[in-house]
């Protein structure tokens, strides 16, 4: 068996319907700028990344043919609360377009959770320590 070396997830992309409502939604909920990069008929906005930092980069996606948002049936993704507090995210929701589903809750010790809808209907979790 082979020794990692790093996380198992590399990149993760999280679909949209409307890039600048989501771009709008995520920058407000996560108090960042995504960076925009138009591929022909893919269109992308980058999450801020940290070189050699933990966890994984990703970005939104857009492409009429390859891309559908997905609210219980797609792979779930857990982004870091970087307040240090999920409850500080989440508080943002609501306000930038998207709905909560879970409020704050113990997964003992492993921290705390959160889910919510974003605004294009995707299921997303979110994740402290605190």
């Amino acid at each position: 068996m082979t020794e990692l070396k790093s996380n198992s997830v590399g990149w993760f992309e999280i679909p949209v319907e409307d890039m600048d409502r989501a771009t709008t939604f995520y920058e407000a909920v996560f108090a960042c700028t995504l960076e925009h990069h138009d591929m022909g008929p893919l269109q992308m906005a980058w999450f801020p990344s940290v070189e050699n930092g933990k966890g994984s980069a990703g970005a939104l996606v857009k492409h009429s043919d390859w891309y559908r948002p997905s609210d219980f049936n797609g792979v779930m993704i857990y982004f870091t609360a970087h307040s240090g507090d999920v409850a500080t995210e989440l508080g943002r929701v609501e306000q930038a377009g998207g709905k909560i589903l879970q409020q704050k809750k113990s997964i003992g010790e492993y921290g705390f959770v959160a889910f919510f809808l974003d605004s294009e209907g995707n299921r997303i979790g979110l994740h402290s320590r605190v």
